[in-house]
């Protein structure tokens, strides 16, 4: 018997193999396969084979949580080592809003928003519904008169209530005692944080029962905790798992689950920022109130961090490191892990120790995160997170969330291009754009030690279409400095890569801004020492006629350029040029590849570049000889300012 190349998957190699094993055959020697209707015979042999094939190598794929590529077999891998896929979270507003009702009964001393329903937002056109998912009492705090003095009713005050997008949903469960009774959440699209479980007995209807609350592992549970876990199933549902008496207290038979959850439609429902009161209202003897009017509902926060559920690649990526963390936050990766499953809307997140600063704070961990919406995290989030974390992290070691740093990288980018194959240039423009957009959103760039590649972005550029002939494509940073307006202070602007250095200065530009004491509009630049590894900042403004510097504050600061960091001494500024107190410092690298480094979130700006299409005039036709052609320099500008 031959050789037989048993890693053959390809059909035509299958095919080619099955005929090279036939011709060992003496009957088969001199057989024209090809010519014969026993090739069909091979065909479907070759062809029952490859299926075969696949579907094994298929089935092995799908066996390890790094090749495999169905939700549900990920899924169930992660659960293999203790981790559950964060479910879709519900976007949250914050409202008040006023009622008055009716003077029906006498004694009110109170009234209840019910669960359920309690406003209607809208974003873009589209409606979105508001709910709570537990009765929110108030007291009475004022009775209403009108001009004759008649009492006509009450009025009562709902403050900073938090809504969450989505409808409430209500499921009972009685417990039979069979082994295979499982608790099974209909509903796609739940938001697992908000599900509330009362275990009671059936044939109580007026007592809720016993509070049960969800747990991520079995860490710390006794035979009597009232806890429960769950996991994800098919189609993007969940189970509830309750204790066996030995991990959890075990349901007795006959008993009630009532569960409340929410659906929610996650990320969409993040925006709306008006509001339509839809809720109802009991008073304190339990009956439906009527109101005066429609309250007026008032934002106090927008809707927002509403996510959707955990991708495929993110549960591949995140079980074997939270699995590692053994639920406890001592490694930086530790925290990478741990923050996104307590913290949903997370796009990305870098931990410094204290040690790694200068100065050393020791025993201090520094966290930023990215959000996926907006680039800040709230003050409230911010306190909920730390609140969460210190039920993973070390006693003795603080916590300390900063805001995040962004490290902006701009193109001034000249693209020459034939006319003789453009029909239309603004469309041009648009298709290199979009190329650049597509890049910018590369998982390569948008994230803490994020790595932008100046050769990719030149590739991209001359590969949208023939008719580009070439790029001269200069690469600048930039940092917002948010200024204490009206304020001494001093400020530290690192940029974490190295900054080119012209003798005659200019390599640090800004946006204008104006300090106390002097009316004009005011700049930074440099002017580096004769070592060219450091240098000074200086306050300048522009002269209205000749449009020289004319010096302000010799010295201001300090620049490292070997460092990238800019440090300004104490300052008063009273306004900006730039909306929201923004200063914008920029500087240019002296490598085209840039990196974020530590807690610097690289963000590659499209919307800040600047985009100029250049008529190639040789490969137009238009000058053979190359006279007039028109150069751009592959050097940064001599301007004073920022544009």
């Amino acid at each position: 018997m031959p050789f037989t190349k048993f890693s053959n998957l390809d059909f035509d190699q299958i095919k080619t193999s099955i005929k090279d094993y036939l011709r060992t055959n003496s009957d088969f020697t001199d057989f024209d396969f090809e010519g014969s209707n026993f090739s069909v015979l091979i065909d479907t042999l070759a062809y029952n084979t490859y299926i075969t094939a696949f579907n094994s190598n298929m089935i092995v794929n799908e066996s390890f949580l790094d090749s495999a590529t169905v939700r549900e077999n990920v899924v169930s891998l992660a659960r293999n080592i203790g981790y559950v896929p964060r479910s879709k979270t519900a976007a949250k507003a914050t409202v008040s809003f006023d009622i008055q009702v009716d003077d029906q009964t006498p004694d009110i001393s109170s009234v209840t928003l019910n669960a359920g329903l309690v406003c209607i937002g809208s974003n873009n056109d589209i409606t979105y519904t508001f709910s709570i998912g537990e009765n929110i009492t108030t007291t009475i705090t004022e009775e209403l008169f009108n001009s004759e003095g008649v009492k006509t009713g009450y009025k009562a005050s709902f403050d900073s209530i938090d809504v969450l997008q989505g409808t409430f949903i209500r499921k009972s469960f009685t417990v039979d005692g069979s082994l295979d009774q499982r608790f099974i959440l209909d509903n796609p699209s739940i938001d697992t944080s908000t599900i509330i479980v009362h275990v009671r007995d059936s044939d109580s209807q007026q007592d809720s029962g016993v509070l049960f609350t969800k747990v991520d592992n079995i860490l710390n549970i006794k035979p009597t905790s009232t806890t429960f876990l769950i996991q994800e199933i098919q189609d993007e549902k969940y189970e509830l798992l309750f204790g066996d008496g030995i991990f959890g207290r075990k349901i007795e038979n006959g008993k009630t689950i009532d569960v409340t959850y929410i659906v929610t439609d996650g990320k969409d429902g993040n925006g709306p920022s008006s509001f339509t009161f839809a809720g109802t209202i009991t008073n304190n003897n339990n009956a439906l109130v009527s109101l005066n009017a429609t309250p007026i509902v008032n934002k106090v926060r927008a809707a927002s961090n509403g996510s959707d559920i955990e991708q495929i690649d993110s549960i591949k990526y995140f079980a074997p490191r939270l699995y590692s963390s053994q639920y406890r936050a001592v490694t930086a990766r530790d925290y990478e892990a741990i923050i996104p499953q307590i913290y949903p809307n997370t796009e990305s997140v870098s931990v410094v120790g204290g040690e790694e600063t200068d100065p050393p704070q020791f025993g201090t961990v520094f966290i930023t995160i990215k959000p996926k919406n907006g680039d800040f995290v709230s003050d409230f989030d911010k306190t909920q997170i730390l609140s969460d974390l210190k039920n993973f992290t070390l006693t003795g070691i603080n916590q300390k969330i900063v805001d995040l740093k962004i490290l902006h990288i701009e193109l001034d980018s000249s693209i020459y291009f034939d006319s003789s194959k453009v029909k239309n240039i603004s469309e041009l423009k648009t298709k290199i754009i979009e190329g650049l957009t597509t890049y910018s959103q590369s998982l390569e760039i948008n994230k803490f030690g994020g790595r932008f590649k100046y050769s990719k972005v030149l590739s991209v550029i001359d590969n949208i279409e023939d008719s580009i002939t070439s790029n001269i494509t200069k690469v600048r940073i930039r940092r917002n400095l948010n200024a204490f307006i009206n304020q001494f202070a001093q400020y530290e602007i690192c940029f974490g890569n190295q900054f080119n250095v012209k003798s005659e200065g200019l390599n640090i530009k800004s946006t204008g801004f104006t300090v106390s004491g002097v009316s004009d509009t005011v700049f930074l630049t440099d002017t580096p020492n004769v070592d060219k590894k450091t240098g000074v900042i200086s306050i300048v403004k522009r002269d209205i006629v000749n449009g020289e510097r004319i010096v302000i504050v010799e010295n201001a600061g300090t620049v490292d350029y070997l460092k990238g960091e800019i440090n300004l001494t104490t300052i008063n500024i009273t306004s900006t040029e730039r909306s929201n107190d923004i200063i914008e410092i920029q500087a240019f690298p002296e490598s085209n590849d840039v990196i974020g480094l530590q807690d610097l979130y690289l963000k590659f700006n499209i919307a800040s570049s600047s985009i100029n299409m250049v008529k190639d005039t040789i490969s137009s036709g238009d000058q053979i000889s190359g006279v007039g052609y028109k150069v751009t320099s592959s050097y940064t500008n001599g301007d004073l300012v920022r544009g």
